[in-house]
């Protein structure tokens, strides 16, 4: 009998074990709340500075004075005075042409000249002498109007050789070739001994001026009304050249700096930009005409603005934005874009100093939590052993 209780024991044990079992592998989950994970951001400071605003664009160096050095009359080349390359003032020689034909011209005509001459002094005597005679009718007055013809006659043969005479002379002077610019000599065409015709449109050299030099650019016709105020601002609107740069001019090497001198009188109908000129000293010859620069024009000079990188700042539907750094988390700021750069942008809605995101915008919205990351260190390569 007691064998048979305990047994009940057992099994009603058993039974209340499985039961319980069994509510608890169907007892429902408790739900736990999530924790909120941190979105990792990249963020700057604003800040304030005095920025300068730049309008840039594509120009060609050319030069101020650039003369193709050809022969005024027909001749022989007998001497080169100046290399290929050198630098020549206004007024040197830098060749000559054979003379002698035109000198020989030029004393054929100061001999005539003075027959002229001679012939004219005895015709102006007897002038005299008949003017004295007529008086008593001791010479006709058909006499005297004869002599007085003869006198205007040879004094226009002494005219017109007079005439011939400065002609030789300036025929001369032309087998004198001097510089008519101060510049640069270039490529060297002919070879004394040539005979040169004034025809030849290939010419000598060139002289070119490579100091003070000059590049020409367009910018969109937009931009006229400030180039406007620009060349009429007596401090001058600074240009800097580069070579290497793309449009905004942030690289590439500085070939020189210069000051805007002229405005094109119209605009291109088919491209809609309008041509300006700025001139440059060039001493250094770093500009080399024929040369494509990117050229960079200070417009204006923003006192105390505040700066961001490019990334900051957030286009909404209306506005722009950014987000604010507050503790660890963000808040959005609306902002107004005052400038817009390749490198930084002005912008006004916020504090120097405050905190942005400049990175990893794409996964936040306002109250979002944060986590700033810093840049990592950098990896030291230890030396191999030897």
């Amino acid at each position: 009998m007691r064998t048979h209780k305990k047994n009940a024991l057992i099994a009603a044990a058993l039974i209340i074990l499985a039961a319980l079992s069994l509510w608890y592998a169907t007892k429902p989950a408790t739900t736990k709340l999530a924790t909120p994970t941190a979105i990792p951001v990249r963020v700057v400071s604003v800040t304030q500075k005095d920025v300068p605003r730049y309008v840039s664009g594509i120009g060609s160096v050319i030069s101020l004075h650039s003369v193709v050095v050809r022969a005024q009359i027909d001749g022989i080349l007998t001497k080169i005075l100046v290399k290929e390359g050198q630098l020549v003032k206004t007024g040197d020689l830098l060749a000559t042409i054979d003379d002698r034909s035109i000198r020989a011209n030029l004393d054929q005509a100061r001999a005539q000249l003075g027959q002229s001459q001679a012939q004219l002094q005895v015709a102006e005597v007897n002038l005299k002498r008949y003017k004295l005679l007529s008086v008593d009718d001791g010479v006709s007055k058909q006499t005297y109007d004869q002599q007085q013809a003869l006198v205007n006659q040879l004094k226009a043969t002494a005219q017109g050789n007079q005439a011939a005479i400065d002609s030789a002379l300036v025929q001369l002077s032309y087998t004198q070739i001097h510089s008519p610019v101060t510049g640069r000599v270039g490529i060297r065409t002919v070879d004394e001994g040539n005979f040169l015709r004034m025809t030849d449109t290939q010419g000598l050299f060139t002289v070119t001026q490579i100091d003070p030099i000059a590049v020409a650019f367009a910018l969109p016709q937009q931009m006229l009304p400030t180039l406007q105020g620009l060349i009429n601002d007596p401090q001058h609107a600074q240009v800097k050249a580069y070579i290497g740069a793309d449009t905004e001019g942030e690289t590439g090497n500085l070939l020189g700096e210069g000051h805007l001198t002229l405005i094109d009188n119209q605009i291109s109908a088919n491209t809609g930009t309008i041509r300006a000129k700025a001139e440059f000293n060039n001493s250094g010859q770093k500009l080399w005409p024929g040369l494509l620069v990117t050229v960079k024009i200070q417009t204006a000079l923003d006192k105390d603005a505040l700066v961001v990188p490019p990334t900051v700042v957030q286009r909404g539907l209306d506005q722009h934005f950014v987000y604010r750094v507050n503790g660890d988390k963000v808040e959005t700021v609306s902002v107004q874009m005052v400038y817009q750069g390749s490198s930084q942008d002005i912008i006004k809605g916020v504090n120097p100093g405050d905190v942005l995101v400049s990175d990893g915008q794409s996964r936040l919205k306002p109250g979002s939590t944060v986590q700033v990351l810093t840049d990592p260190p950098p990896v030291v390569q230890s030396e191999s052993p030897q």
